[in-house]
């Protein structure tokens, strides 16, 4: 069963390092600043919260929305409290000052990951890495980032199962902004299942609950296409 905690909560102290929400006081591990769920992961013991705005930091692979186009950067939406930044020289395009536009415009979306941020929050990403693009195309649905973690699961074992069982495409960002590409039905269909996962992921046994839910979806599918 899992521990749901509060600041100041005991935590077992033999589940592993802390991380996340989580500090050391001599031997014992207590919860720092979250309501949450204790989630053990490899060697590590973080506390996913129940909900809370998205906050950037260094290596996170988000979605975002460009919002601004300047001379030779773009100002870039990722679900948080302060807007981050793109600058032409982090992008796989050879841009000249000026022209940026044509590459992305007002609305585009980007798969993009956090190369800095600093003490003020201001953060900076970069599509220079694999599998970091303008996404064209699909759907952007929206969910609680505390809750992405359950949304990939263990080894990304849910959100391949959800793949699967919808035939879309999927990309989660850690900023809590899912793109899902497809034939507009299983687009829909795969958007529930995130949404049915983000109402549950506090429970336990939900990913043999999610396993019998998708495994309708695509009989029923199977069934439409006989």
């Amino acid at each position: 069963m899992k521990q749901i905690v509060m600041p100041g909560d005991e935590i077992d102290s033999s589940l592993g390092k802390p991380r996340n929400g989580v500090y050391k006081c001599g031997d014992q591990l207590y919860c720092s600043q979250y309501f949450g769920i204790v989630q053990k992961s490899e060697q590590f013991v973080d506390i996913v919260p129940f909900s809370g705005p998205y906050f950037p930091r260094r290596g996170d692979k988000v979605i975002g929305k460009i919002i601004e186009v300047g001379p030779s950067m773009w100002t870039v939406d990722i679900n948080s409290p302060y807007y981050t930044l793109l600058h032409m020289n982090d992008t796989p395009w050879r841009t000249n000052a000026g022209n940026i536009k044509k590459f992305l415009s007002t609305g585009d979306y980007v798969y993009a990951k956090v190369m800095t941020v600093n003490e003020i929050k201001e953060s900076w990403i970069t599509l220079k890495d694999v599998g970091l693009r303008k996404l064209e195309g699909g759907h952007i649905a929206s969910i609680q980032a505390p809750k992405v973690p359950r949304i990939i699961g263990k080894g990304g074992s849910m959100v391949n199962m959800i793949k699967d069982a919808t035939e879309t495409r999927i990309v989660v960002g850690q900023n809590g902004l899912i793109w899902v590409d497809g034939e507009p039905e299983n687009v829909m269909a795969a958007i529930e299942a995130i949404k049915v996962v983000e109402r549950e992921a506090h429970t336990t046994g939900l990913t043999d609950r999610m396993q019998k839910y998708l495994e309708e979806i695509k009989g029923g599918k199977n069934g439409n296409s006989v």
